[in-house]
């Protein structure tokens, strides 16, 4: 008898853009409250994070800016495509992040969506924004590291 594999992910969305554009200091595994046409629809990958982003209101995290595509066979079950949706942390987390924010200036960016056990799940980031030439830093060290690896397997042909 063969036992399902504890902790598998299956990704669905990943913010490539948060990486470029904030320097992420932490980051949390969230829960996510959705209706069960979001959850089809996130099974079939229809999901964009790239302008999402969190905030904090009145002790309750939400996310805003997720578009999840409508489900095709949904019809009136549907839900706003981009509506807040609420996050599943503990309190201490959201107390923790919440004074981050508002002490030094950092915001909290959606990192990627993925299905762990059967659950739709976020993970969140505390980030801060980059400047100019850390981003130009960022994009020259990844040049000079792909030049290092092409140098690297050349040598072996």
């Amino acid at each position: 008898m063969e036992s399902k594999g504890k902790g598998q992910e299956k990704p669905v969305a990943n913010n490539k853009k948060a990486f470029h554009d904030y320097f992420i200091i932490e980051s949390y595994e969230t829960g996510i409250a959705l209706s069960g046409t979001e959850v089809k629809s996130l099974r079939l990958g229809k999901c964009s994070i790239r302008e999402a982003y969190v905030q904090i209101v009145d002790g309750e995290a939400f996310i805003y800016g997720m578009n999840i595509s409508p489900y095709e066979q949904g019809n009136i079950f549907n839900r706003d495509p981009v509506r807040p949706r609420k996050l599943l942390l503990h309190k201490r987390e959201i107390m923790k992040l919440y004074g981050e924010v508002q002490r030094q200036g950092y915001t909290i960016m959606p990192l990627r969506v993925y299905f762990r056990d059967q659950k739709a799940k976020v993970e969140i980031g505390l980030a801060k924004g980059k400047k100019l030439y850390d981003k130009r830093e960022s994009i020259a060290k990844k040049d000079m590291k792909r030049e290092a690896e092409r140098e690297f397997r050349n040598s072996f042909k």
